[in-house]
């Protein structure tokens, strides 16, 4: 990663966080009083303040995009995309990348502790909207004096975050790139996201909500959820390539229940990894604020009404073999913007890793995005 600018502003770099002044009202009809938001900054505000980057997280991220994570001590989970030379680059932009509101890596979320009691919120924190996030964010931007985004840029559910951008601020972006992301959660994608809830709420140390400070968390069941949504984030042909019905560490099927083939300690490991970063709770919480997400129904159920008379250019991008967010989801999104006079550039790319595709080494994204982005700038 890029050495950060010189800046003596506490409010810019790395490990960031701050917690906003005033009731923040949400979708939902609860309010919460000084809502922390944990973020990170990378690269200069320029002294017109136009080259602000915001990069929105999928489901499972966070604000560590180009950062070494403090919890598995692993690279950021985008630096194919965000780093010196890269696409999104600290020399030539000010990139900021925030934990979204309900997660867990410093944002207010369930474990967060609600004044009021003392205690974690739990169960009791209140349910959360993609355009809640959109909102919390924007608040952030307004703290780091930023008014105007050069870009909002995200994939999947960040991809969701940058739709909810471009609708409810749309002065506020010049240009939103969506990679991979639907305008509203499918009955396909609803069901998946409930199976995990489910295993969530079966594990017995779930406890309602209630296992802070417990000792006992319901990692059985939140390994369950992060085996059964891995298995969309792949392509069938990517899965049989690297898989196959190889087995694992043995010669002969066992002829039991261990894990018999590679695929399978594969998910596991996907499983058991996940519960050491991630909060069962958080993850209740931000699988239903993407089932919540509809935003032609936010807008009177014409989709093309979010972004009519919009100034901002899109970009959008899908790839041939995500079948969690496919192509026809995003040209959904495209005939919308046709239909309200928006600039709008469309891709669907050639990978073969699926809905994950917009993680990994894809050259044609990172090309598409660069040269969208530089055509862009003042």
């Amino acid at each position: 990663m890029a050495t950060l600018a010189a800046s003596t502003d506490q409010r810019f770099g790395l490990a960031r966080h701050v917690r906003l002044p005033g009731a923040f009202a949400l979708d939902g009809g609860a309010t919460l009083d000084g809502i922390e938001i944990a973020y990170e900054t990378y690269g200069t505000l320029d002294a017109d303040k136009g080259n602000a980057v915001l990069i929105c997280h999928a489901l499972t991220g966070d604000q560590h995009v180009a950062s070494i994570h403090p919890r598995t001590g692993k690279p950021g989970w985008w630096t194919r995309m965000v780093g010196a030379g890269k696409p999104i680059d600290p020399a030539r932009h000010f990139i900021i990348c925030a934990n979204v509101l309900g997660s867990c890596m410093g944002s207010s979320g369930p474990a967060t502790i609600d004044p009021k009691t003392g205690q974690p919120y739990a169960m009791a924190f209140p349910v959360i909207t993609l355009r809640d996030m959109a909102r919390a964010q924007a608040l952030l931007l307004d703290h780091l004096e930023v008014p105007v985004l050069a870009a909002a840029v995200g994939g999947s559910m960040g991809g969701m975050q940058v739709l909810e951008w471009a609708a409810t601020f749309p002065r506020r972006v010049r240009s939103a790139v969506v990679i991979a992301s639907a305008a509203r959660h499918s009955a396909q994608n609803i069901a998946f996201h409930e199976v995990g809830r489910q295993a969530i709420m079966a594990d017995p140390n779930w406890q309602r909500g209630d296992y802070y400070g417990t000792g006992a968390a319901p990692a059985a069941g939140l390994a369950v959820a992060r085996m059964a949504a891995h298995i969309t984030y792949l392509s069938e042909a990517a899965m049989h390539d690297k898989f196959g019905r190889k087995l694992q560490d043995r010669g002969q099927v066992g002829f039991g229940f261990d894990a018999d083939f590679q695929v399978e300690s594969y998910l596991r490991h996907q499983g058991i990894s996940f519960v050491d970063r991630f909060d069962a709770n958080s993850y209740l919480y931000i699988t239903r604020a993407m089932d919540y997400f509809d935003l032609a129904q936010e807008h009177g159920g014409r989709l093309a009404n979010a972004f009519r008379g919009s100034a901002t250019r899109f970009c959008i991008a899908s790839f041939d073999t995500d079948w969690l967010y496919p192509t026809s989801e995003s040209r959904a999104i495209v005939h919308a913007l046709n239909a309200a006079g928006c600039a709008v550039s469309f891709v669907e790319l050639t990978a073969p890793f699926g809905h994950d595709s917009f993680l990994l080494e894809v050259p044609e994204l990172f090309g598409m995005i660069d040269g969208f982005l530089r055509a862009g700038a003042p």
